[in-house]
């Protein structure tokens, strides 16, 4: 498995088919993942680390992720969706990790999901409603395992969770559960939904969402359940609400080397580096006349005579079309390296970016082109770390009016993952 190996060069060796199949990759550095979870630590010093690879690692791969987090002294994993998480087990369980050290957090099913399976395969399962209680309690019975739970609390998102309303039936159908040995109540927890506004209106709703959290904490143990872990606090909590701290803290965003409001301060501010690097060759390069259209529909035309470069990827990708006509790239040449744009509009399988002008150049058929700025081959980075003069996923970000959790989790699956970086179980080996 690649996230085994820290040598950067045997990895594009032993994986160099995969990568001539498909030009572009996702240079993930595992080192980076470590140290962020690190600086993570230090704003909650007396709190449980939990490690969120949901979404296959906010689109870093789950189980490179999962076993450096582990590694990098994180206690738990959390994983959104019941599937991921059971496949996720399976693959610690063949990597040789105890289940024991690995307790993994799941919290979104269906209605009937295989309640069954989750037990035998050691998950923790969030509970916000007595239906599921029930469901996970026929499972407990069906199994002989006592179900691990973490009771979810509303405490102002209106997504899972038990109001406070609901919240003392769900907390004595737990309690006879318990009692009848069915569920061992592990956590109480719930997620802030403005942690990352320093407004007045957001601080209040922070505090209100602890507040509401207090008062589910105390309707449960009005009901004799006192859960081993409440955690509320997610990266942004982490950073900026040291009073959501309790238990245990959930890293995600901040893990991957990327601030959860860069308007509140950005991730060199924090102290974080950004883990994923997404780079593809130029497959063109050619001159074009002035105002000459680019791509679908002319949405661009050429201010004079210019070069241009097509690079392999495209929505298919997971790259925005709304970063067409302005998301940031930066391209290494052998004479000085470019920070350019695209231009026109985001294609399935690729786009094109500006080069700037030319004058009388032409283009050859080569391959090579006499006078270009950039060549065929020469490497366009889309984003990663801006310490090396890469663009920031935040700027793809503020192009296409979204967050920068959205442009690093939706990259593509076909996109091959290439891991580099030394983790600590590599270097206990050297």
């Amino acid at each position: 498995a690649l996230f085994n190996r820290c040598d950067t060069r045997s990895v594009m060796n032993e994986e160099s088919s995969a990568f001539a199949q498909y030009p572009a990759r996702a240079v993930v550095d595992l080192s980076a993942i470590a140290d962020n979870l690190a600086v993570l630590k230090q704003s909650a010093p007396t709190a449980i680390q939990m490690a969120v690879v949901k979404a296959d690692a906010y689109g870093h791969g789950i189980l490179p992720v999962a076993m450096t987090a582990l590694e990098a002294g994180a206690s738990w994993l959390g994983v959104a969706q019941l599937g991921e998480a059971l496949a996720l087990r399976y693959a610690l369980d063949e990597a040789g990790v105890a289940r024991e050290k690995a307790p993994i957090l799941t919290w979104i099913a269906p209605s009937g999901a295989d309640w069954a399976q989750a037990l035998e395969a050691d998950l923790d399962l969030s509970v916000s409603w007595t239906w599921v209680l029930a469901q996970i309690c026929a499972a407990a019975r069906e199994t002989g395992k006592k179900a691990r739970i973490h009771v979810k609390i509303d405490t102002g998102m209106s997504r899972a969770g038990s109001t406070l309303a609901d919240l003392p039936a769900l907390a004595s159908a737990v309690r006879m559960a318990r009692n009848e040995g069915l569920v061992e109540v592990i956590g109480a927890w719930s997620h802030l939904s403005r942690a990352d506004d320093p407004s007045d209106e957001g601080n209040a709703s922070t505090a209100s969402h602890v507040q509401f959290f207090e008062a589910g904490c105390a309707i449960l143990a009005q009901a004799g359940i006192r859960p081993e872990l409440r955690h509320l606090s997610a990266t942004s909590g982490i950073l900026w609400h040291p009073e959501a701290h309790y238990d245990m803290v959930r890293a995600g965003i901040g893990m991957y080397g990327l601030s959860p409001d860069p308007a509140v301060a950005s991730a060199s501010d924090l102290g974080l580096r950004p883990a994923m690097t997404l780079q593809a060759p130029l497959t063109s390069v050619k001159v074009i006349e002035e105002d000459t259209p680019a791509s679908y529909g002319g949405t661009w035309r050429s201010p004079s005579r210019r070069w241009v470069g097509l690079v392999p990827l495209g929505y298919a990708d997971g790259i925005l079309r709304a970063g067409s006509n302005g998301a940031p790239v930066f391209v290494n040449t052998d004479r000085e390296p470019i920070r350019t744009h695209i231009v026109g509009r985001v294609c399935m399988d690729q786009f094109i970016i500006d080069l700037g002008p030319a004058s009388g150049e032409a283009s050859l058929p080569t391959g090579r082109t006499e006078n270009a700025p950039a060549q065929v081959g020469d490497g366009v980075i889309l984003f990663g770390d801006p310490a090396t003069g890469a663009p920031l996923a935040d700027e793809w970000a503020t192009q296409a009016g979204t967050i920068n959790y959205e442009i690093v989790a939706r990259l593509g699956e076909r996109i091959p993952r290439l891991y580099i970086g030394t983790t600590r179980r590599e270097e206990n080996r050297s």
